[in-house]
């Protein structure tokens, strides 16, 4: 704490993590031998999407890059809360800097923001790959995936830096105890020193209603498909809609936590962290496994990247 005007302001926060969750020491120790394989699984998962993409040219088209993109941000997103959280259950370095906060929320929801746009984004190219097949290969270009990672960095930032600048703007005299194992909006808003009604407000509208909205504007779309479908199903448009099922998958994966966490009050929750657990930890690390089952396309590229290299090695000892 600093002491300036006979009022303390809080200069660091405290996570409780588990310990606020359960007080059995037992449910620290199951994390501390999962966790670190679940950010490793995560890690080479998606990075052996991304290197298949790059390395095999049959997967040289929008969806598959859309994919990697989304791989390398899944990498990212559980990397801004996995490391810190990892540090705690190892070193019980179990406090960060309020400024150090502030960066953790903003890398967050900056790469939160991409993710949610980019999910957006994947949903509008099966769409159109189903919808005007003629046209897909025309909108679809180089320029436009282009386009797509400019709006959603661009849409990415303004979401998060947003939320910064109101939290900025609140007065943190005490307490500094985090009920989390990383800083989000709900739990630091929480402890400020004043009436934070109307900054919930906003924080809902800028994370809640977005997200609901983007949740069921989705669904509509995977349901228009699967209505344009449901009579005939050319070979093109089967392999388009290949990975349909996985992508509804990961959807429902990002967005209704993230709907039960922000889409109200911050209130008290039990449950709170371990949905933000599944939010922040576990879904980047399903996502490259349901993908990866549930596309043929995929599972062959990775087979032809495996015998490949697998295939050097044994030229090479030889």
């Amino acid at each position: 704490m600093e002491v300036e005007n006979n009022t303390a302001w809080v200069t660091e926060f405290v996570f409780v993590g588990f310990v606020g969750f359960s007080p059995n020491p037992n449910f620290k120790y199951f994390f501390l031998i999962v966790l670190p394989l679940v950010y490793m699984t995560t890690c080479l998962g998606n990075v052996l999407i991304i290197i298949t993409v790059i390395s095999d040219h049959h997967l040289h088209v929008p969806m598959y890059f859309l994919l990697a993109t989304l791989a390398f941000l899944d990498i990212s997103e559980s990397s801004v809360t996995a490391p810190k959280l990892l540090q705690v259950l190892f070193s019980k370095q179990n406090t960060i800097s309020f400024y150090g906060c502030l960066t953790q929320i903003f890398f967050f929801h900056f790469i939160g923001g991409m993710v949610t746009f980019f999910l957006v984004a994947m949903a509008a190219d099966r769409f159109l790959a189903i919808t005007k097949p003629l046209q897909y290969i025309v909108i679809m270009n180089r320029n436009t995936f282009l386009e797509l990672i400019m709006a959603a960095s661009l849409f990415g930032f303004v979401h998060s830096i947003i939320q910064v600048i109101l939290i900025l703007q609140l007065p943190f005299c005490g307490p500094n105890l985090l009920e989390n194992f990383y800083c989000d909006v709900p739990q630091v808003v929480k402890l400020a020193c004043t009436d934070i009604y109307q900054v919930e407000l906003l924080m809902v509208f800028n994370n809640g209603l977005l997200t609901t909205l983007a949740f069921i504007a989705l669904l509509i779309s995977y349901s228009v498909i699967l209505f344009k479908i449901r009579n005939h199903v050319s070979e093109g448009q089967h392999k388009a809609l290949s990975t349909c099922a996985a992508q509804v998958t990961v959807v429902s994966l990002h967005f209704i936590p993230c709907i039960f966490i922000y889409a109200r009050p911050f209130k008290k929750s039990r449950i709170d962290m371990i949905v933000s657990l599944l939010y922040t930890v576990v879904s980047p690390m399903l996502n490259p496994i349901i993908y990866t089952l549930r596309n043929n396309e995929m599972k062959d590229a990775i087979r032809r990247l495996m015998l490949k290299f697998f295939s050097k090695r044994i030229k090479n000892v030889i």
